[in-house]
């Protein structure tokens, strides 16, 4: 995302990241790699950086082949209504259209919003609480038949069923009714199971949004895939993320949750339909596996062209790949902060001073080394605004010091701290973090050691990553099995502190299951000034606000972030039109992909 703020406390970090920096471009240019769109190193690499908002061999893509995508982790869901990771919105699109979405360029352009299967933008009147769309002439399903207006009704009326369908965002139920007064369209008593009452489909091309109250964020809203249509017909509820059906170019062929997913040509799917996507491979195939170094391994070996998680390769393959494959790599911004969250409900992390002893107690060098160090892992992070949304202050704004006086950890700030929530000799917790991810199990090792010299002893749960939902995104289970520390990371929804903060700080955010808002965060004045930014429509204003929640979240000493993130990604030799986007938090943009040989 866009380039974060420094302070005159980061000398010691940048000049080691300047340093390594200058190391890999060196060894960059020394291999040979060049980013032009006609080759670049012997095995047909870009160069290093050549994908890092801006795009590299886009001539060079061609029709037809398999693009074969690798994970250490499967989708949450991918049922659209459901799924919330990062990866699956991205990957989503192959399978999923909207009204409107992302522009598939390169850096901050892609996360601007274009038409979809809309015609155009939205024509809003009624002072921002209305919003009109038409589809496009000769959009259809994988079985031929026409999308409507009423099938994007329906899909988006799932968001309703939160008993049935928890998991994903839930921005558009609580802005298009605040109050709750429809239950979904399992629920629905009328016939046609439409009865939301916010959305018009007076013709099957027209659809019409009225919101209660003006939200200045409600088209990135609809840019979300939870906004996809769903064909009555063709929903199987709580299986549905087993086989969607599909509106884009692509349609499931098959797929074995954790272990493999293909998806082939939906031969109804017309171009002329599609400003957006240009379909280059035949297939799609997607190879999970239990650990992210035998992913690296295969992505090494040219059997997989690109990571499906784009969270970055695991320390092991990373020190290879910067050795031997520097010009296959990207070093991208990411949108994500990566942190440590302390939920309220498991003592005694009920009382911010406790809170505050694990803030100071933690070595925040040995937390950045263990992500990556400044190139791989990313800066030191200092609060919990990502340098992309507006309102953040980078670095600038570190009221724990932690990337100052306290970046090895204070130990007597820590004790002062324990002592004042009435711990002084210390406490036993448990850290919960996802078993698949090998930087985040070496981040809790490190939060371990350091705790334990302040009296915190800190046991490891490591759990599967694929049921992040009913494990950590279950209050109840959170309760019970006593994690009082959280491992996790986020990045926006879409680029503002609403699509950002809202799911991890507002209090009506918090849900029974699928819940984000893991410090179980109930504060007035954060949820107040949520309430004013969604009505707020100049930039200024939303700016101000935005950097006033944040800091009311500091203040309350629920999170330890650990770095604004950095990656580094690997992009397979044989890949064609590739760049990152901040559409999806510095990945790689799915959509567009091709491959330069089809063999």
């Amino acid at each position: 995302m866009t380039t974060q703020r420094t302070s005159g406390r980061r000398k010691q970090a940048l000049a080691a990241a300047a340093a390594v920096a200058a190391l890999l471009t060196t060894a960059a240019c020394g291999g040979g790699g060049g980013t032009d769109d006609n080759g670049g190193s012997k095995n047909g690499a870009a160069g290093f950086d050549a994908a890092n908002n801006k795009v590299a061999q886009a001539s060079l893509a061609k029709k037809g082949g398999t693009l074969k995508f690798g994970g250490a982790q499967d989708a949450d869901s991918w049922d659209t209504t459901r799924g919330y990771y990062g990866f699956m919105w991205n990957f989503a699109r192959y399978y999923s259209r909207q009204l409107v979405t992302g522009k598939t360029e390169p850096g901050k352009a892609g996360a601007e919003v274009t038409p979809d299967l809309a015609t155009g933008l939205a024509k809003v009147t009624d002072a921002g609480k209305t919003y009109t769309y038409t589809l496009r002439d000769g959009v259809k399903w994988e079985d031929g038949k026409p999308i409507t207006s009423k099938d994007v009704k329906y899909g988006i009326e799932r968001v309703w069923a939160q008993d049935v369908l928890s998991g994903g965002p839930v921005y558009l139920k609580d802005v298009l009714d605040p109050k709750g007064a429809y239950k979904g369209p399992y629920k629905d008593t009328s016939a046609d199971k439409l009865g939301l009452k916010a959305i018009d489909t007076p013709d099957d091309k027209t659809i019409v949004f009225h919101l209660p109250t003006a939200n200045s964020d409600f088209e990135e809203m609809l840019a979300l895939v939870s906004a996809s249509p769903v064909r009555q017909d063709m929903d199987t509820k709580s299986k549905y993320g087993l086989h969607p059906f599909s509106s884009g170019p692509y349609k499931f062929e098959s797929y074995a949750p954790g272990k493999d997913l293909t998806l082939t040509r939906n031969t109804s799917w017309d171009q002329a339909s599609d400003p957006i996507r240009k379909a280059y491979p035949d297939k799609i195939t997607v190879k999970f596996f239990s650990n992210a170094n035998d992913l690296d391994q295969r992505l090494i070996s040219g059997d997989l062209d690109l990571d499906l998680n784009q969270t970055g390769m695991s320390p092991q393959g990373r020190t290879t790949a910067l050795k031997q494959h520097k010009d296959n790599l990207d070093n991208p911004v990411s949108g994500y902060v990566r942190y440590a969250v302390f939920p309220q409900s498991v003592k005694p992390f009920d009382n911010a001073e406790c809170r505050k002893a694990v803030i100071y107690g933690a070595d925040h060098v040995s937390l950045q080394t263990a992500r990556g160090g400044p190139v791989a892992g990313g800066d030191i992070g200092t609060n919990m605004l990502p340098p992309s949304v507006s309102g953040a202050e980078g670095q600038s704004y570190d009221p724990y010091e932690l990337n100052g006086a306290n970046k090895n950890g204070n130990e007597a700030k820590a004790k002062e701290a324990l002592k004042a929530c009435g711990k002084p000799n210390g406490f036993s917790t448990t850290i919960a973090v996802r078993n698949n991810k090998p930087v985040e199990v070496a981040t809790a090792q490190s939060l371990q050691a350091s705790l334990k010299k302040i009296g915190i002893n800190a046991e490891i749960d490591q759990y599967d990553g694929s049921q992040t939902t009913g494990i950590i995104g279950s209050p109840a289970n959170v309760a019970k099995k006593g994690y009082g520390i959280i491992i996790m990371g986020w990045g926006p929804d879409f680029p503002s502190v609403q699509g950002f903060g809202l799911p991890l700080w507002d209090s009506k955010y918090i849900l029974d299951s699928g819940n984000s808002n893991y410090a179980l965060i109930k504060d007035k004045t954060i949820d107040g000034l949520f309430d004013q930014y969604v009505t707020t429509l100049d930039d200024a204003g939303k700016t101000k606000i935005s950097t006033e929640i944040n800091h009311k979240v500091m203040e309350g000493a629920y999170y330890l972030p650990f770095v604004f993130e950095k990656f580094i990604n690997w992009r397979g030799s044989n890949l064609a039109n590739v760049y990152t986007t901040d559409g999806y938090s510095g990945m790689y943009d799915f959509v567009n992909l091709g491959l330069k040989s089809t063999k």
